[in-house]
């Protein structure tokens, strides 16, 4: 009889005598004290304090950026530039520089090529790192200057592979609050006063007939665009995934089939405010056809501002309002699951944002914020009233996280209350049969959306066209990962700090992709995605070393690809029991 929550693994790869040991080098400076009982010389940093009675869940709450280096041992990206036909500069324009200017006293402390083969000079006939990347030997003359292949350049124009990248003038507009929003400031006044006729008027409903609820015409009288319209109907849709949704992870999706992609999350109010890290999420991949951005925030003033922003300065298909992240920091902060308690609020939001945009706006919402209240059902019309053009429902609450199955049925029923606004359903997809028994549970749905499926197998996005199970060797998996390394290195960088980068996203997508259990090892295919087997080893020692998860061997996985480890390199999985080997 099989056992509930457990996955069931053919005999002959189930390892019965396998003995867990905790690695000390994946677990917080908290928890080796209770270990070991001696006190740690770096505690950690900004860590909450745990409430009593509260047991130690997260690890990653304080981790150190891996990407971390001294300015004074990195080369000024002034010299790493200089190309074989240029000569280099006598002094550094900037005067403060702090940075080194000599090629030769770079190369003192320089960590060791990781190979010969350069994947940005390949590709694209230039590498920008120069004598900095890790891979230099074929693009570097002996001076140390860079060498380009001018017929690639030409060939394959680098600037025009990635879009949605912010102009310096406008973020120089933004850090100084220069930038004009009086479009967003004045609408939002509009949508306001509007809302407080309506509430007069209903306080005399008794005893006037009134004219109905505010329709769009009434609104968009302050500013009358044509709205683009996407074909929503039956797409995959690679949902939004905060820091494992990245850009290369996405161009993997889209070369195995995905049909809608759309960016990690974003706060609004980092948007605003230039940041660099937060503009990177609005990046776009040229191969994604149709493409989003997710916002968060708490109020229509950043929510407004973002909508203007991003219409008129990015490419952006549509753009997505976070109803349904769970963190207790956004949540306590009145964003993502917070704004479905704060229903005036998202009125707001929503009325102003859909009568700035050219584009469709579309919401992503849980089911509610507590287990046993569902209120999405109650939500959606109002949504679809006040200009939403497409609702995506997370079959959990807040509450559940991940820890519950997502509940299909109540997905329908939200479904049914919403026509002619077409919903997308979401949870627990991880292979064609979980898809088929979807659309057939729920026939009034749009179309569906991955999350976790899409992270564990990429190619499930192949096998629901297919309608098939795909069997994927560990060398073809291995292939996945390659290929996902040398976007990280084209997206974040072929130097020092760029590989570290790439090994940081590699290893959080380790934390999901060692879930997927190889379809002759199973006894019952298809893999259930809220099912754990018991140790295994695979059919070849790589498929065993994927299956592990242990921490300690993502990192060795990491170092196939990327080289070995920096000597102060440290990882903290999310969850401590990938701590033990």
């Amino acid at each position: 009889m099989s056992q509930i929550g457990v996955c069931k693994i053919k005999e002959q790869f189930v390892v019965t005598d396998h003995e867990r040991t905790l690695d000390l080098n994946h677990v917080s400076a908290k928890d080796i004290e209770k270990i070991t009982g001696v006190e740690c010389d770096e505690p950690d940093a900004k860590k909450p304090k745990l409430e009593e009675g509260k047991k130690l869940k997260g690890q990653n709450k304080a981790r150190k950026n891996f990407a971390q280096y001294n300015p004074s041992e990195a080369l000024c990206s002034k010299i790493t530039r200089i190309t074989e036909d240029e000569e280099f500069p006598e002094t550094c324009q900037f005067e403060k520089c702090k940075f080194l200017h000599k090629v030769e006293d770079y190369l003192k402390t320089k960590p060791n090529d990781i190979g010969d083969d350069c994947y940005n000079f390949e590709t694209f006939g230039q590498c920008n790192f120069g004598i900095t990347c890790r891979f230099a030997k074929k693009h570097v003359t002996v001076e140390g200057k860079n060498k380009i292949d001018r017929g690639k350049m030409e060939a394959v124009k680098k600037d025009e592979q990635v879009l949605n990248v912010l102009h310096s003038e406008k973020r120089f507009s933004l850090q100084r609050k220069k930038y004009d929003f009086h479009l967003a400031d004045k609408m939002i006044k509009h949508v306001d006063g509007l809302r407080k006729e309506e509430k007069e008027k209903k306080v005399d409903e008794k005893s006037v007939q009134t004219s109905g609820a505010v329709t769009d015409e009434d609104i968009v009288k302050l500013l009358k665009r044509e709205k683009k319209k996407i074909d929503f109907k039956d797409k995959l849709f690679l949902s939004p995934l905060t820091t494992v949704g990245n850009l290369p992870f996405r161009r993997i999706c889209k070369e195995y089939g995905a049909d809608i992609t759309c960016g990690e999350m974003a706060m609004c109010s980092k948007l605003l405010q230039g940041t660099t890290h937060e503009w990177a999420l609005v990046k776009r991949h040229h191969t994604e056809d149709v493409f989003g951005v997710q916002l968060c925030g708490n109020n229509p003033h950043i929510f407004a501002k973002c909508a203007q922003l991003l219409d008129t300065e990015i490419n952006v298909d549509f753009i997505d309002i976070n109803l349904g992240c769970p963190i207790d920091m956004v949540y306590r902060e009145g964003s993502g699951s917070g704004l479905m308690r704060r229903q005036n609020v998202l009125e707001t939001c929503i009325r102003s944002m859909t009568n700035l945009m050219s584009i469709p706006l579309t919401v992503k919402t849980r089911t509610g914020i507590y287990n046993n209240t569902n209120i999405a059902h109650t939500l959606i019309p109002k949504l679809r009233d006040w200009g939403a053009s497409l609702v995506t429902v997370h079959g959990r609450s807040r509450e559940q996280r991940y820890t519950r199955s997502s509940d299909w049925e109540y997905i329908r029923e939200c479904a049914q209350v919403a026509s002619p606004l077409p919903i997308i359903g979401n949870g627990d997809i991880l292979s064609y049969e979980d898809y088929a028994r979807a659309r057939e549970s729920c026939p009034e749905l749009y179309g569906v959306m991955i999350g976790r499926g899409a992270l564990i197998k990429p190619w499930i996005f192949t096998e629901i066209k297919e309608q098939k199970l795909y069997d994927i060797s560990s060398s073809e998996r291995f292939d996945i990962l390659k290929k996902f390394t040398n976007y990280g290195l084209e997206n974040w960088g072929s130097d020092n700090k760029g590989v570290e980068n790439t090994r940081r996203f590699l290893l959080e997508w380790l934390s999901f992709l060692y879930r997927y259990i190889p379809i002759g090892l199973l006894e019952s295919p298809p893999q259930k995605i809220n099912e754990r087997p018991p140790y295994y080893k695979g059919r070849n020692d790589l498929e065993t070393l994927m299956a592990s998860p242990s921490a300690s061997d993502w990192i060795k996985i990491s170092e196939m690809l990327l080289g070995p480890v920096p000597d102060t390199f440290t990882f903290l999985p999310k969850h401590k029991a990938n701590a033990y080997r």
